[in-house]
């Protein structure tokens, strides 16, 4: 069975507005598909610790990802981590696993550095601190090169007020990169992208 694994960003949920557009169009149109949304944490240990034991269990080659923002960090960690280094291991067969990713952090080292200290998650309630470990985590956890660009899909906004779209636009050089102009972080009228987005995933 194919799965999708949707991971928000920093100080988001999966009762985030995209997360639950994603669940309930992959509800309506791909009823078969195990979909997982997991509540990430704002500690990243915690987080990097519930990704692992959940990629653990999926078979890397049938996995697609959507990651908003530090999401699109995470997915691409899970996809070069998990799935690409047993590219080797699948003898030859194609590997299906898949990102999309919506106006991803490329650097969030840096981003998270201006948010040191205590933290209240807006939508869970969740008191959680970054420190110092934190961020050696995330940069542990950052993919320099990626293996097969060509299985990413990038959304970019150019009016993002958080993350400047050409460091992403040019990290995922090579990957599906779709540029508009103006929105927001947020990412403007995402939902309509779902139908494009879920055939870049699951197509055969």
């Amino acid at each position: 069975m194919q799965h999708l694994v949707y991971l928000h960003g920093f100080l988001s949920s999966k009762k985030s507005q995209k997360a639950q557009q994603t669940l309930a169009f992959a509800t309506k149109h791909f009823p078969a598909l195990n979909v997982h949304v997991p509540e990430l944490s704002g500690n990243i240990h915690k987080t990097k610790q519930a990704i692992d034991a959940l990629m653990n269990t999926l078979e890397p080659s049938q996995v697609g990802f959507i990651g908003s923002s530090m999401g699109g960090f995470l997915s691409t960690y899970c996809l070069e981590a998990f799935c690409m280094k047993n590219y080797s291991y699948l003898k030859g067969k194609q590997n299906q696993a898949r990102a999309v990713l919506i106006n991803p952090a490329v650097t969030p080292v840096e981003l998270l550095a201006n948010y040191m200290g205590k933290h209240i998650n807006p939508y869970t309630g969740e008191v959680f601190y970054i420190h110092n470990q934190h961020l050696t985590t995330l940069s542990k956890m950052h993919q320099k090169k990626l293996n097969h660009p060509q299985n990413y899909k990038v959304l970019l906004q150019t009016d993002d007020e958080t993350l400047d779209y050409k460091l992403a636009e040019e990290k995922y050089k090579g990957a599906n990169l779709v540029i508009e102009e103006g929105g927001n972080h947020s990412f403007v009228n995402y939902s309509s992208h779902l139908p494009n987005i879920f055939q870049f995933l699951f197509k055969n």
